[in-house]
């Protein structure tokens, strides 16, 4: 069980990877752009000011780390894509994708694999989804 467990913790915090995070340290807050962790938690963010530095934080240091940017939700976008496709979509959250008709593979940047009509119109609502997502955080 707890193997489980701790693969699961290692994919939550990989998500967090290259993406816009907040540092709670004993000494204050530091938001930057998380690059690399290792399996003690220690990190190194780039922060960007007048200049761009990279940063260690020794995990004996840390109190939190927040994710400061939206997680893409693949569930509602493979929901959005079942009604173009109906029983022919697949969410395969443990590869971070969404196949669609065994053939189309779609992840959180787009469509990756696959052509024709049937990818065009995939790719369609792909878009419309990242457009809705957009004028919602407006």
């Amino acid at each position: 069980m707890s193997s489980i467990v701790e693969k699961r913790f290692i994919e939550e915090l990989a998500s967090f990877l290259n993406k816009r995070v907040k540092v709670v340290t004993d000494e204050g807050e530091i938001e930057g752009t998380l690059l690399a962790v290792d399996p003690a938690l220690n990190v190194v963010l780039e922060v960007k000011g007048e200049t761009t530095t990279r940063v260690i934080y020794s995990s004996k240091m840390i109190r939190r780390i927040m994710l400061l940017e939206e997680l893409f939700d693949l569930k509602a976008l493979a929901d959005r894509l079942n009604k173009v496709f109906p029983n022919m979509v697949k969410l395969r959250e443990d590869i971070g994708a969404i196949i669609v008709m065994d053939k189309i593979k779609i992840t959180k940047s787009g469509v990756v694999e696959g052509t024709g009509p049937s990818a065009e119109k995939a790719k369609q609502v792909y878009e419309a989804y990242l457009q809705e997502l957009k004028s919602k955080k407006e």
